[in-house]
């Protein structure tokens, strides 16, 4: 498995060792763990570009999810890739507040999030892929913080 971070959002720190072991054991609760995977940690500036440059909108977001293959299409030879998420830490730190969450909290619950998109979860499809999503999101969640429940405000 390998896991690559980037953070180019200076102002704020992420541990990079912590959410590698994080996402290893989202993997392994997937059962992907032999999957490559990337993070981009940005600022809501960096997210915003993106997001207008590969969905037409331009305004940030919070996270996004670019998975390498496209649906139906065959995998290369070699270790699987699952594709790259983007998130905006910025956007993470004020989310934080609202979900009753630290920002490291927050931030796993955004990978969570970009994991599930990049292996076809998508929320924005039926309310009961909506609902399948919800469910995966928190049960990937207890993993990492077990006993930790996401408020109802957290529509994630």
């Amino acid at each position: 498995m390998e896991i690559l971070i980037t953070n180019e959002c200076p102002g704020i720190k992420v541990n990079t060792r912590e959410i590698k072991l994080q996402i290893g054991k989202i993997l392994d609760s997937l059962d992907c763990k032999d999957h490559e995977i990337s993070i981009l940690f940005t600022g809501d500036q960096g997210i915003r570009e993106l997001n207008h440059q590969f969905r037409g909108i331009d305004r940030p977001t919070d996270v996004l999810s670019f998975p390498q293959l496209a649906e139906g299409e065959p995998e290369p030879p070699g270790a699987p890739v699952l594709g790259d998420v983007a998130i905006s830490l910025e956007t993470a730190r004020h989310q934080s507040e609202d979900h009753g969450l630290s920002l490291e909290e927050e931030q796993t619950l955004l990978l969570i999030h970009g994991i599930l998109h990049l292996l076809g979860y998508d929320h924005e499809v039926s309310g009961q892929e909506e609902e399948r999503m919800r469910k995966k999101t928190r049960e990937l969640f207890a993993i990492i913080y077990p006993g930790k429940k996401l408020a109802d405000t957290c529509n994630f």
